[in-house]
């Protein structure tokens, strides 16, 4: 293989790890904001109007599911839900250790 195509080969792999990094980035900021945005509408009360009831209703559908796991295994305190702090907390070292593992490629 010729000294160029080598060269042309680890550029592409950069740029796709860059990619990579950048997509896992945005997945997880942008995801948090949606977990913002459910706790935020489960403290509007219900039956406000169409609209709201539509919006709260996909967010409990996306961040529902990825809740529930930490819900499951941290204790109740009270009227706290402490689940979305440490669910928001094991998102952003997730995102940093996928990252990472993503620039060990190169």
């Amino acid at each position: 293989m010729p000294v160029g195509d080598e060269s042309v080969g680890s550029l592409v792999l950069a740029d796709t790890a860059s990619s990579a990094q950048s997509f896992v980035s945005v997945f997880v900021g942008v995801y948090v904001l949606l977990i913002f945005a459910y706790i935020i509408t489960s403290w509007i009360p219900g039956g406000a109007s169409p609209t709201v009831e539509r919006i709260r209703q996909f967010l409990y559908d996306v961040c529902e599911p990825y809740l529930r796991i930490f819900r499951r295994v941290l204790p109740s305190i009270g009227p706290l839900d402490l689940s979305p702090i440490v669910a928001i907390f094991a998102l952003y070292v997730l995102g940093r250790v996928v990252n990472a593992v993503i620039g060990e490629v190169l």
